[in-house]
C-alpha cells in the first residue's frame, strides 16, 4: 500500500505537470507564430502607447536595422510591421479596425498558427489586396473577392484612402485580435500612411529556446539605435497571466498530492510498525539500541520511497507516451475560437520534483512511527509476541 501510494503520487505529478507544460508550450507557440514573433525591436514608447498613436513612433531606416538583426546566428527571419488605425468601408457601413502593414511572404513563414478559413494568405504581389480577421469579415459580411475601402489618417493629420480587394479571411488563436485586425502589404500601408518607416522590427528564431540568448546579444544593437527590445513573453499579457494562473494551480495540486501521499504512507507505516512491535522488541532485546531501530524504520520507508519513485516515473512516462501517441482533443481556450490537441510533455525538472515528493513523503511519514517504536520499553514490545 505504501508503494502504491508513492507510485500513484509520483505518476500523477508527472502527468499533471506535463499537461500544464504542454499548455504553456502550445500557447507560447501560438502567440509567437500568429502575432508577436520571438523578438520585437521598436521605440520604447511604442510598446506602451503605440496602439493609440502608432504613427508617432516610426523607425525611419528599418533596412539597416534588419540587416544587423539578421546577422545573429539564431535569427532565421526579420521583417517590418507598420501599424495604423482606421475605418473599413464595405459600401454600406464603416467598421473601426486596427491595421497592419506586413512583409507578406516573410510573414507567411512565421505565421504557421494563422489559419485561413476563406480565401488565401496575402503575398507581396497583392498590393491592392487585404486579409481580414474572422470577426471583421463577419461584422461587415465580407468574403474573398469583395471590394472595400480603407480609410486612415497620415501623421500630418490628412485623411487617405485605399480601394482594396479581400483576398482571405484568417483565424488566429486570439478572438479579440481576429475581431479588429486587417492586414495589407507593407508598401500599401506606407503609401496609405505616407511614410517610408515601420513601427517595429520582428525577429523569428530557429527555436523558442534561443529567445533569451538571442535577446542578450541583440539588446546592444537596439540600444545603439535608441530603441528597445522586447521578448515575446513581455509582449503577450494574456500568456503571462495564463502561465501565472496555471503555475499557482499546479503548485496547489502538488501540495494536495504531497498531503495525500503523506497521509496514505503514514497510515500504512503506522499499521506496519504496530504489527511488528514484537519483532522490534526482540531486536532491542538482542542488544540493538533504540536509535538503530529508529534508523531501520526510516531506511525501510526511504527505500520504499525510492522504489516507488522509480516505478512512478516509469508508469508516468509510459502513460505520457501513450497519450502523446493518441492526443487529447481540447475545446477552444478562453478568448479563442480554435481548439487544439493536448499532449503530456516529459519535463526533467517536473520528473525530478515528482520523485523528490514521493521520497520525501515516505521519509517524513516514517518519522513519528519510528520514533514511537524506538521509545517503547523492551518488555512492552515483547508482549506482542505472545
Amino acid at each position: 500500500m505504501t508503494l502504491a501510494a508513492v507510485v500513484m503520487g509520483v505518476a500523477g505529478i508527472i502527468l499533471t505537470g506535463g499537461f500544464v507544460q504542454d499548455i504553456f508550450f502550445q500557447l507560447g507557440e501560438a502567440t509567437i507564430h500568429s502575432q508577436t514573433g520571438h523578438l520585437q525591436i521598436a521605440k520604447g514608447e511604442f510598446f506602451g502607447s503605440g496602439s493609440r498613436r502608432p504613427e508617432a513612433f516610426l523607425i525611419d531606416k528599418p533596412e539597416q536595422l534588419k540587416k544587423a538583426i539578421a546577422s545573429d546566428p539564431s535569427v532565421t527571419l526579420t521583417m517590418g510591421r507598420l501599424n495604423f488605425q482606421g475605418l473599413l468601408n464595405n459600401g454600406r457601413s464603416d467598421f473601426g479596425i486596427v491595421g497592419e502593414g506586413i512583409e507578406a511572404n516573410t510573414e507567411a513563414k512565421l505565421g504557421s498558427f494563422v489559419a485561413y478559413i476563406q480565401g488565401r494568405a496575402l503575398t507581396d504581389a497583392d498590393q491592392q489586396g487585404v486579409t481580414l480577421g474572422e470577426g471583421v469579415a463577419k461584422a461587415l459580411k465580407l468574403a474573398p473577392g469583395d471590394s472595400v475601402t480603407l480609410i486612415a489618417n497620415t501623421p500630418e493629420g490628412a485623411m487617405n484612402t485605399l480601394d482594396l480587394e479581400v483576398i482571405g479571411v484568417f483565424r488566429s488563436f486570439s478572438k479579440d485580435y481576429d475581431g479588429r485586425t486587417v492586414r495589407i502589404t507593407l508598401p500599401a500601408a506606407q503609401d496609405l500612411i505616407g511614410t517610408p518607416g515601420v513601427n517595429v522590427i520582428v525577429a523569428g528564431l530557429k527555436q523558442t529556446a534561443d529567445t533569451e540568448s538571442s535577446a542578450a546579444r541583440l539588446e546592444s544593437i537596439a540600444k545603439q539605435t535608441g530603441l528597445e527590445l522586447r521578448r515575446w513573453t513581455e509582449l503577450s499579457d494574456f500568456y503571462f497571466k495564463t502561465v501565472d494562473l496555471y503555475e499557482r494551480q499546479f503548485g496547489v495540486l502538488q501540495l494536495i498530492v504531497l498531503v495525500m501521499v503523506l497521509l496514505s504512507v503514514t497510515n500504512t507505516v503506522n499499521m506496519t510498525v504496530f504489527e511488528r512491535q514484537g519483532e522490534f522488541g526482540t531486536v532491542r532485546a538482542l542488544g540493538n539500541r533504540s536509535r538503530q531501530v529508529f534508523v531501520m524504520v526510516l531506511t525501510e520507508s526511504l527505500l520504499l520511497g525510492l522504489i516507488g519513485a522509480v516505478i512512478g516515473i516509469a508508469l508516468g512516462s509510459a502513460i505520457a507516451a501513450l497519450i502523446g501517441f493518441i492526443g487529447i482533443p481540447m475545446p477552444p481556450p478562453p478568448n479563442s475560437n480554435v481548439g487544439y490537441t493536448a499532449y503530456i510533455r516529459i519535463v526533467p525538472t517536473i520528473v525530478l520534483n515528482a520523485a523528490f515528493v514521493g521520497i520525501a513523503a515516505a521519509f517524513i511519514a516514517s518519522l513519528l512511527p519510528g520514533w514511537r517504536v524506538s521509545r517503547m520499553l523492551i518488555v512492552d514490545a515483547l508482549r506482542h509476541n505472545v
